[in-house]
């Protein structure tokens, strides 16, 4: 039988979940998700769990936050003036907002903080500082 091994195209059914059991993402109901192991398509700590498995295998997988989407950068949170934010943008904790990096790329932020001078923001993707779990199922090589 064959088994994955890098540079195979694959494709997996999938649920991710925090380790208190929350669902952050899922493949139910949509196609299985296909990429190319070893190519950093994924997160590091799901690809190296795919090489030696068969097709129709399940497998869970724990991945530290450093071997997923990186521990929280505290440099990525930044408190800006409210003044310099258009009245029309809502504000409240946890919204999510798209910001302009000086050289024009779009960047994806979460307010996480609101005063009356300031509101927070934090860049940081929001699975960062989170360790993860995967039950995966190996649907196909090739």
């Amino acid at each position: 039988m064959a088994e994955v091994k890098s540079g195979d195209t694959v494709a997996i059914h999938y649920t991710g979940t925090l380790l208190d059991g929350t669902t952050f993402d899922s493949s139910e109901g949509r196609d299985p998700l296909e990429f190319v192991v070893g190519s950093g398509q994924i997160i590091p700590g799901l690809d190296v769990a795919l090489p030696g498995m068969a097709v129709g295998e399940q497998k869970v997988v724990k991945i530290a936050c450093t071997e997923a989407y990186g521990p929280l950068n505290p440099e990525m949170r930044q408190a800006v003036p409210r003044e310099g934010i258009p009245a029309d943008i809502p504000l409240e904790v946890g919204t999510q907002l798209q910001m302009q990096t000086p050289d024009g790329q779009a960047m994806p932020v979460t307010v996480v903080e609101v005063d009356e001078a300031t509101v927070t923001l934090d860049a940081n993707h929001p699975l960062a500082g989170k360790d993860l779990q995967f039950d995966i199922e190996l649907v196909k090589i090739g």
